[in-house]
């Protein structure tokens, strides 16, 4: 992934929900809605989340130290993982929290006009966020589907976003399904249907980025297609086969490769240096992201 375009599509959807949840927090102040006050914590947290990501690029970048000797690359995992819990706690139980407080006790919606327009609004301002990441996504994403981008993805931030305005999109319609419903009938308790809904949408998403974001922070290794890239790259001229072969992201755009590796008998010192130099060539050309990489030269014993 670019820096640029997954900044752009982070810096997207903080300027959309920043402004979104400033006109939810006044409808809720005008309508009395606990849809709508759910979707104004939503959205706050949406916000601090992209300004977690913004963070977490940030500190990735730093230079490695003797204490970090590769590098803050994992900054960028910490930072989606810790997202992906602040989009529990703070938009899943706010939302479920008040959802049954308000099935328990429920008020009518005043000025339900106002509720109506913002969440008009604000639909329009989610759909162009969502539009952006799925634009920043469509290259990483090939020919894999949507469900296995967002599960195969070393990038955390994209489909993070695209997660979080996908669940914006569906919880605006709750919200709007449960403010009508609750006009339309008198009841404000499909207002807290609505609100309840929401929980549950957020509980589920949160629940899915932290499987993916807590897998990426304890390390991930290659996929098979890029594994048989690496082998292929590697068992060339004076290189037999690979005898074992671990890999691990250090970060999105930096792949840690360890090998042993048969190399043809009777070579001498300056014959395997040569040979291990040109391997290491031929990986990084093949796969661009493996930008460290340790080579063991051993015999073939399996004959």
């Amino acid at each position: 992934m670019s820096a640029g375009g997954g900044t752009r599509a982070i810096i997207a959807a903080l300027v959309a929900n920043a402004g979104i949840a400033l006109a939810k927090f006044v409808g809720f102040l005008v309508t009395g809605s606990s849809s709508m006050l759910a979707e104004s914590v939503h959205s706050v947290a949406d916000t601090s989340n992209q300004g977690l990501l913004l963070l977490g690029k940030k500190r990735a970048s730093r230079a490695a130290t003797p204490t970090h000797p590769f590098g803050y690359g994992r900054d960028r995992f910490f930072y989606s993982f810790v997202v992906a819990l602040l989009l529990f706690s703070l938009g899943a139980v706010f939302s479920l929290y008040e959802g049954v407080h308000k099935i328990l006790d429920p008020h009518p919606v005043e000025t339900p006009v106002v509720a109506f327009v913002i969440l008009g609004v604000a639909i329009v301002l989610e759909a162009f966020s969502f539009r952006t990441a799925i634009a920043e996504s469509r290259p990483l994403k090939g020919a894999r589907s949507w469900w296995g981008f967002i599960r195969q993805a070393k990038e955390p931030e994209l489909p993070v976003v695209l997660l979080e305005d996908f669940g914006a999109l569906l919880g605006l319609v709750l919200a709007l399904l449960g403010v009508g419903l609750a006009v339309a009938t008198g009841n404000g308790v499909w207002d807290g249907i609505g609100t309840v809904g929401i929980g549950v949408l957020l509980a589920v998403i949160a629940a899915i980025l932290i499987v993916e974001m807590k897998s990426l922070l304890i390390g991930e290794g290659a996929d098979s297609e890029t594994l048989a890239r690496i082998t292929a790259a590697l068992e060339r001229d004076r290189v037999e086969r690979v005898i074992h072969i671990k890999t691990q992201y250090l970060s999105p755009d930096e792949l840690l490769i360890g090998a042993k590796i048969a190399l043809t008998a009777g070579l001498t010192v300056e014959d395997v240096a040569k040979t291990i130099d040109d391997a290491e060539h031929r990986v990084r050309t093949a796969v661009p992201t493996a930008r460290i990489i340790y080579l063991e030269p051993d015999l073939d014993r399996s004959r």
